[in-house]
């Protein structure tokens, strides 16, 4: 069964742009509805949106909203997946046929924005930090779907590598596993999010959009599997101060673990924890990282346009 466009809505712009081959970047929607409170999570989404056209791109928020896929969103299409009053779910890509199904409003994870992109012919992407695998997986096998989305798709996404609040090492491991390309941005360290640097070293190194963009040129020349991760850290005069992100995540676990949240629910749990725990300082390197990453990522799709 072929792809049913009448799901779909493309804005007029990205339509537009892809139709040049010009630059696009996909964005997900999860930090509108389930990363930043209200209202700020709106006027940091039209930020974020900004920066890809600071870099040269046209963005492309991706999100369901009364049942369609969104490529691209108005205005007032982001108001309604930051009104918490609107019951918008959070969407991977198991959640797409149930939320398509009965039309509700869904914010799209790194797995679903990057099946949906692929599909909208967007091969650029710009999020904060990449799901991966849980603490503790060994007993709970608690891994995020972005892993297996990203090893199916050819797509270039940037981020602060993956949240600090998972087990970067096993998740670099499973990400090498799989097939996914690892590079650091002007750096040799792979991020951990809130810091510059996780401890793990990365694979691969780039140090310009140029060379980002070829990464994903020649892997496409070779029809080669999987994503390209350009890992781009926050400065470390913006990063989180190691001890505090240290108690914080220790407690934020334990708490976690007393209150059984587990599975997709872990993740905005611990972000909100860590945001009330640090009086919003988490907060505020999630901002600057996520719109320096939106900007690079659209450095990097201009590069790839040329």
């Amino acid at each position: 069964m072929g792809l049913d466009k009448s799901l779909f809505a493309i804005h007029p712009e990205v339509q537009a742009a892809l139709a040049d081959k010009a630059a696009v970047v996909a964005l997900e929607s999860t930090i509108i509805s389930h990363g930043l409170p209200s209202p700020r999570n709106v006027t940091v989404a039209r930020e974020i949106e900004q920066n890809v056209r600071d870099g040269g791109a046209v963005p492309a928020t991706i999100a369901i909203i009364d049942g369609v896929v969104r490529v691209g969103l108005t205005s007032a299409e982001l108001e309604i997946l930051g009104d918490p009053k609107s019951n918008v779910t959070k969407v991977s890509t198991r959640d797409l046929g149930p939320i398509l199904a009965t039309g509700g409003h869904g914010a799209t994870t790194v797995s679903a924005t990057t099946h949906i992109a692929m599909l909208a012919g967007i091969k650029f992407f710009a999020t904060g930090g990449l799901g991966g695998v849980h603490r503790g997986a060994v007993e709970t096998w608690d891994v995020s779907a972005d892993l297996m989305t990203l090893a199916m798709n050819q797509i270039t996404i940037v981020c602060a590598g993956v949240k600090s609040i998972l087990d970067i090492g096993a998740t670099l491991e499973r990400l090498e596993t799989i097939g996914v390309t690892v590079a650091g941005y002007g750096t040799d360290k792979f991020p951990g999010f809130y810091r510059a640097d996780s401890g793990f070293g990365v694979p691969w190194r780039v140090d310009s959009p140029q060379e980002a963009a070829d990464f994903g040129k020649y892997r496409d020349a070779i029809s080669a599997p999987g994503a390209v991760v350009i890992a781009k850290p926050v400065s470390p005069a913006n990063e989180l101060d190691l001890e505090l992100h240290d108690r914080v995540l220790a407690s934020g676990l334990a708490q976690a673990d007393l209150q059984g949240i587990v599975g997709k629910d872990v993740t905005p749990f611990l972000l909100d924890w860590f945001h009330t725990q640090t009086n919003n300082q988490s907060l505020e390197v999630n901002v600057i990282l996520i719109n320096a990453n939106a900007k690079l990522a659209g450095q990097i799709a201009l590069a790839a346009s040329k």
